[in-house]
C-alpha cells in the first residue's frame, strides 16, 4: 500500500486547549507508516485555497510536544471563512489541492460549523472519486455541539478549561466584591456562548454550595431587564453586594452587533455590549444599598489563556487528536471523533465517532432541567456534570525569561503546485 499525505487544519474561535488535539494527530500521523507527509493549512480552510501548506514534519519535535501548553490557534492559524453552497469554485479548488499534494487524510479541528465544512468536503470528494479520508476533531468552549441528551457528544474540549477560567475568577471577583461592597456593591461579568448557556453556568463552580451572591443570567431562561433589576435589589437587601455573569446575548442592542464569516454574530466586535447594557441600567435604577455597579468583559482571554487550562480538558484533547488517526487508519470515514461518558463518580469517559452530518451545524442548549426553578441559578445535576471537567490541579506552564514558553511553530511551506487563487468571499 503507498503511503498518502495528510492535511491537518482549524477553524473558528480557538480554546486553551485546540493545540492540544493538533499535537495528537501530528504525534499519531508521526508514528504511522502509512503516512508520508504530514501537512497544517495555515488559517484553516483559508490555507487549503490559498495552498499555504506547512510542513509540519520540518517542525523539531520539542516544538511539537509543545503544543499541549500553548493557547488558542497562533500555532498554524485558524479562520472563520464559510464554504458557501453556490461558491462552486472554492469546493473545485479545494479538491484540487489535495488532489495536487496527494492528500489521503484531512483532518479538521472546529465546532458544529467546521463539521458542516469537513462534511462538504467529505461529499465533495466523493462525487469527484477522490480517495480521501476525512474526521473531524471537536473542538468549542460554548460547549454547544451536539444534543442536549449527549448521546453525540458529552462535552467539547475546550469546555473544560473555559470552566475553570470561570470558576477561577468568579472566586477572584468575589473576593473583590465583597472587600469593596460599600462602593461598587454589584459586580457585572459577561460570558462567552452565544445563545448557550454552558459557559455562564460553570460560574457556579466556584461556590457550589451557594455562599456567594451569585446569580446567573442564562440565555435559556430568557429573563428581562426589569426581572434582573428586582432580583439584584433583593439580593442587596439581603447581601449588601451581588455579583452577576450575564451571557453575551442577554439584551444586546441588535442594531449594533456585527458577524463573522459563518454568520454569528460577534460580540466583542459589535458596538455595545450586554456587560455595558447591565450595568448602566443598574447604576440608573439606583440601589437599596452605598454603591454603584461595574462590569467586566474578559472577552477572548476566557478562550485564550493556558494558565487556567484544565488538566483534564488537555488530555482529553489530546487522546482526541491522536483517535481521529487510529480512526482514519482503521477505515473510518466521514466521522467525526467523540467522547461519551461513562460514569460521573468515578468521572470515567469512552472515545468514539460520530457521522458528521449528525453533527454539522448542530446547536446544544443547556437542558432546562439543569436551570433551576429561580431562572438565575443552575441545579446540582450540572455540577455534577461540570466539575470533573476543570480537574484537580493546576497544568504545568513553561516558563521563559519570566514568561510562558509556548510552541514555536516555522511557517515553513510548501512548494505551490497551482495557479495561485481568489477565494469567492475574500
Amino acid at each position: 500500500m503507498s503511503k498518502r499525505n495528510v492535511l491537518v487544519a482549524q477553524s473558528g474561535g480557538p480554546s486553551p486547549v485546540i493545540n492540544s488535539s493538533l499535537q495528537g494527530v501530528l504525534e499519531a500521523c508521526f508514528e504511522s507508516d502509512r503516512i508520508e507527509s504530514v501537512y497544517a493549512a495555515h488559517h484553516g480552510i483559508e490555507g487549503v485555497l490559498l495552498e499555504e501548506l506547512i510542513d509540519m514534519k520540518k517542525q523539531p519535535m520539542e516544538e511539537i510536544r509543545r503544543l499541549r501548553n500553548t493557547p488558542a490557534a497562533g500555532a498554524i492559524g485558524s479562520c472563520r471563512y464559510k464554504l458557501k453552497g453556490e461558491n462552486s469554485s472554492d469546493f473545485e479548488r479545494i479538491i484540487d489541492v489535495f488532489e495536487a499534494h496527494d492528500v489521503g487524510f484531512f483532518f479538521y479541528i472546529g465546532g458544529n460549523d467546521s463539521m458542516d465544512t469537513a462534511n462538504k468536503v467529505r461529499e465533495l470528494a466523493n462525487q469527484r472519486g477522490l480517495d480521501l479520508t476525512v474526521m473531524g476533531v471537536p473542538k468549542t468552549i460554548d460547549n454547544d455541539l451536539g444534543d442536549e441528551e449527549r448521546t453525540l457528544i458529552d462535552h467539547t474540549p475546550g469546555y473544560g478549561s473555559c470552566a475553570r477560567y470561570w470558576a477561577n475568577i468568579i472566586q477572584n471577583v468575589n473576593e473583590e466584591n465583597s472587600g469593596m461592597c460599600t462602593s461598587e456593591c454589584v459586580s457585572v461579568l459577561q460570558a462567552m456562548g452565544r445563545s448557550s448557556g454552558f459557559i455562564t453556568a460553570a460560574s457556579r463552580l466556584a461556590d457550589p454550595d451557594r455562599e456567594m451572591p451569585l446569580q446567573l443570567y442564562l440565555p435559556e431562561s430568557n429573563l428581562s431587564m426589569e426581572q434582573l433589576l428586582d432580583n439584584v435589589d433583593n439580593e442587596l437587601i439581603r447581601s449588601g453586594r451581588c455579583i452577576v455573569v450575564v451571557s453575551e446575548s442577554f439584551m444586546t442592542d441588535t442594531e449594533s452587533q456585527l458577524t463573522d464569516g459563518f454568520g454569528h454574530v460577534e460580540y466583542g466586535a459589535s458596538k455595545t455590549t450586554a456587560m455595558q447594557t447591565v450595568v448602566n441600567a443598574l447604576n440608573q435604577h439606583g440601589f437599596p444599598v452605598r454603591g454603584q455597579a461595574t462590569g467586566q468583559v474578559p472577552g477572548v482571554l476566557q478562550r485564550g489563556v493556558s494558565m487556567h487550562a484544565s488538566t483534564v480538558d488537555r488530555e482529553e484533547a489530546y487522546i482526541l487528536g491522536r483517535k481521529a488517526v487510529e480512526f482514519a487508519l482503521s477505515g473510518v470515514n466521514g466521522q467525526m471523533v467523540t467522547i461519551l461518558r461513562t460514569s460521573d463518580q468515578p468521572y470515567t469517559v469512552r472515545y468514539d465517532h460520530v457521522p458528521l452530518s449528525a453533527i454539522a451545524n448542530s446547536v446544544r442548549y443547556l437542558p432546562k432541567e439543569w436551570i433551576a426553578p429561580s431562572g438565575i441559578d443552575v441545579t446540582d445535576d450540572f455540577i455534577q456534570y461540570a466539575r470533573p471537567l476543570i480537574g484537580d490541579s493546576m497544568p504545568k506552564v513553561e516558563m521563559e525569561a519570566g514568561l510562558q514558553r509556548f510552541a514555536r511553530i516555522k511557517k515553513e511551506f510548501v512548494a505551490k503546485k497551482l495557479a495561485a487563487y481568489t477565494p469567492c468571499n475574500f
